[in-house]
């Protein structure tokens, strides 16, 4: 028997079947240092334990990505080392904040599989869930991920697609913060003056900065993350793949695009729901990242006085500038330096 992990190919998943992943993870304060150091993320709670104590928090939370991203490089040896391509996220809710000294592991479920017409590859869709030490769930999510088939000979299974939904009820968020000492929020130091009613739904913002990926920076990400998928670190392997280089980890993306959206939207503290996503295509290094965002929609929160919930679409290019926001052609297809379509509800101080 061998001891080495080689990944699980497409024929080793099971509908119904629940992994637990290895490697439990401590979040530290250098975490959150090395995350900023990476994206430059400026937000205000995740940044100053003083502003967040102000509103309420013992102490300012990990970033919501940095949990993402921690939460997601668990599930890499088990659901992604042989994957093609990671497709897409929904059905997603922060559901507790994470603090420097909570240890975060993951476990997920197979919902649904689905071989491609091409017999080499298939589907997989996996639900997720971090949890800290104590129990405490704070973070599910589901992706699908394309990966390939050991025996491309093997019959294909019969096809489960699980019913996903288009949005998280709005209803459903707001538990990772607590009730904020809302009078306590400057707009000075947090960067800029507008709050949730200052926006409207169908408002487009452009981000204007952008961000170039660098080799060792995006290696240095996914190493953080501890996300083995060769795809991303061995140009031993990927030399010989079809784009001839590394790609760049999905995620990394979303953390730049993410970083970049603070200019225009600097009070949109934290991502509480993950609607939907999709990464339209692959990412190498010296490539330069641009942002733009559209309000999709507005919620109250019952029983919220403090935030509302802003439902954001987070597009990132690649090497073009987003004054122009672009998009899809009129056949509904992304231009060919859209990267990035990311669906999300932030929670914003009123």
């Amino acid at each position: 028997m061998s001891k080495t992990n080689r990944g699980n190919f497409f024929e080793d998943f099971e509908v119904g079947q629940v992994i637990r992943h290895a490697t439990p993870r401590t979040v530290t304060s250098g975490d959150q240092a090395l995350y900023t150091s990476l994206y430059g993320s400026r937000f205000v709670v995740q940044s100053s334990d003083a502003f967040a104590r102000e509103l309420g928090y013992a102490q300012a939370p990990a970033d919501d990505l940095l949990t993402f991203h921690i939460v997601f490089g668990k599930t890499v040896p088990d659901i992604s080392l042989n994957a093609v391509a990671n497709l897409g996220y929904a059905g997603g809710r922060f559901l507790a904040p994470v603090f420097p000294g909570d240890t975060i592991s993951t476990v997920s479920e197979v919902i649904g599989k689905k071989e491609n017409s091409n017999g080499k590859t298939g589907v997989v869709y996996v639900r997720s869930t971090g949890y800290t030490e104590t129990g405490t769930e704070v973070l599910d999510y589901v992706r699908w991920v394309m990966v390939n088939k050991r025996d491309p000979s093997s019959p294909a299974p019969e096809p489960v697609v699980p019913d996903l939904p288009a949005a998280i009820d709005p209803q459903a968020l707001g538990t990772a913060v607590p009730l904020l000492d809302i009078a306590n929020w400057d707009t000075e130091l947090s960067g800029s003056p507008f709050r949730f009613d200052d926006y409207e739904i169908g408002e487009k913002i452009d981000h204007v900065d952008g961000m170039t990926v660098e080799e060792a920076e995006h290696q240095m990400a996914t190493r953080l993350y501890q996300n083995t998928a060769k795809v991303h670190f061995n140009q031993h392997t990927e030399a010989n793949s079809r784009f001839g280089h590394r790609l760049v980890y999905g995620g990394h993306v979303i953390s730049i695009a993410r970083a970049l959206s603070f200019n225009g939207l600097a009070n949109a503290f934290h991502i509480a729901g993950i609607n939907g996503g999709r990464h339209v295509r692959p990412l190498g290094a010296g490539d330069t990242i641009y942002a733009w965002s559209e309000v999709l929609d507005k919620a109250e929160i019952d029983g919220r006085t403090d935030v509302g919930a802003l439902r954001l679409r987070l597009v990132a290019t690649k090497n073009h500038p987003c004054s122009d926001f672009p998009d899809k052609d009129a056949d509904g297809k992304y231009l060919p330096d859209v990267l990035l379509d990311f669906d999300y509800w932030a929670m914003m101080p009123k």
